[in-house]
């Protein structure tokens, strides 16, 4: 890591607004200062400072990725340190600096071996930082799964959980559950007192189960309109829920594919920007050259996303989250909306107050794109990335 690192001559989106040629100072892994061109030149840096000329690219927060289950050939389903590691590294490429490593529903001794690949991993990063483990289950609904196995769920279990809580070390961030389920409201206050964010999905949820799930806090959904109960006029479901009430925030998968584009355009007419979330739910063999491609067990193939090939329901994205940016642009949003959603609405959502914001006091963890959305470096950290190796400029 170097001692000082200052990106002048850039388009600075900070998260809340936008600043023309600016300059961004990063000191000892943090963000120091934000100021105009005028300022950098009147400025007399050390000689150990490293200059990068933006070139009147954009700097943003770096993208969060709060629901990924692998790329490039390693997956959470390895169940290996190494393979969550390796994704560490190959992240930093695609503009993410932290990550949520997501489990599929498993059984128990799966899990736990999962949770702890995760746990053992956190502090020896090469790229984006681990901020903890999202489980995508066990404790979800049998009428949604989607492309869960229906021998990895379990009925509510208290001491279940307290099992996986224990073995994360206190590091499970957010969880996907299905409101209905009986017990639930006891789960939920379990999980209320350990601060960890619950997420309605893979859920067949009437209406009225939506809304006694939002009163323990069930605020957030996952991967929107995929593996829930649908709208209807007599019963809104799950979906209906999330148009319905502005305090539920909520993923979005932008691959063209899960959801239509349009409906994401809709979406936004009826849900305030910082209420959604973009995420890739990209599997490991995203980014992957070798056959066979294989998720959570089962062969797929790709066709703008992976489908499972023994039956070909949708298994989960090929994306990235510079795929989802430029996705989000394509259909008519800003750049700088797309950044809210990669970067500064997650990290909110998520509770990482440190990040999700270029100001000072906030974590040095940006991503530098160009006005085509080509990723030029990524900074972790301090640490200046390209092309997902650590380098000096």
């Amino acid at each position: 890591m170097v001692a000082a690192i200052c990106i002048h001559n850039a388009t600075v989106l900070n998260g809340f607004s936008t600043m023309k040629n600016c300059a961004v100072l990063i000191k000892q892994q943090k963000i120091i200062d934000v100021f105009n061109e005028k300022r950098f030149l009147q400025k007399d840096f050390k000689a150990d400072t490293i200059l990068i000329d933006a070139k009147g690219a954009y700097v943003a927060p770096g993208f969060i990725d709060t629901h990924i289950h692998g790329i490039g050939g390693y997956g959470t389903d390895d169940y290996q340190t190494d393979s969550i590691l390796q994704m560490s590294e190959i992240l930093s490429s695609y503009g993410v600096t932290s990550f949520i490593p997501t489990l599929y529903a498993a059984p128990k001794d799966e899990l736990i071996c999962g949770i702890k690949a995760i746990v053992n991993a956190m502090g020896k990063e090469q790229g984006a930082t681990i901020l903890g483990l999202h489980l995508e289950g066990p404790f979800i609904s049998p009428e949604r799964l989607g492309a869960q196995a229906p021998d990895s769920l379990s009925p509510v279990d208290l001491d279940l959980m307290e099992t996986l809580w224990e073995a994360s070390e206190g590091h499970i961030i957010n969880m996907t559950v299905a409101p209905e389920l009986k017990h639930m409201r006891e789960l939920a206050l379990y999980c209320v007192s350990k601060g960890i964010v619950l997420q309605a999905g893979h859920t067949n949820a009437t209406y009225a189960q939506m809304v006694e799930g939002m009163q323990v806090r069930i605020l957030h959904v996952t991967h929107l309109f995929n593996a829930m109960s649908r709208m209807h006029h007599r019963d809104p479901g799950a979906v209906g829920a999330v148009f319905i009430h502005p305090e539920l925030s909520c993923e979005i998968i932008a691959d063209g594919i899960h959801i239509n584009p349009d409906i994401i355009k809709f979406l936004l007419t009826c849900k305030s920007l910082d209420k959604i979330v973009l995420v890739t739910d990209s599997l490991k063999p995203t980014k992957q050259k070798k056959k066979p491609l294989i998720a959570n067990g089962d062969e797929v193939y790709l066709d703008k996303c992976f489908y499972r090939k023994s039956d070909n329901v949708i298994a989960g994205s090929a994306l990235t989250m510079i795929d989802s940016v430029r996705n989000i642009v394509s259909y008519g949003f800003t750049v700088e909306q797309a950044v809210h959603m990669a970067s500064t609405n997650p990290a909110r959502i998520m509770r990482q107050e440190h990040l999700g914001l270029i100001a000072p006091g906030y974590d040095a963890d940006l991503v530098i794109f160009n006005k085509n959305l080509n990723i030029l470096y990524t900074i972790i950290k301090g640490n200046i990335y390209n092309k997902g190796k650590k380098i000096c400029v």
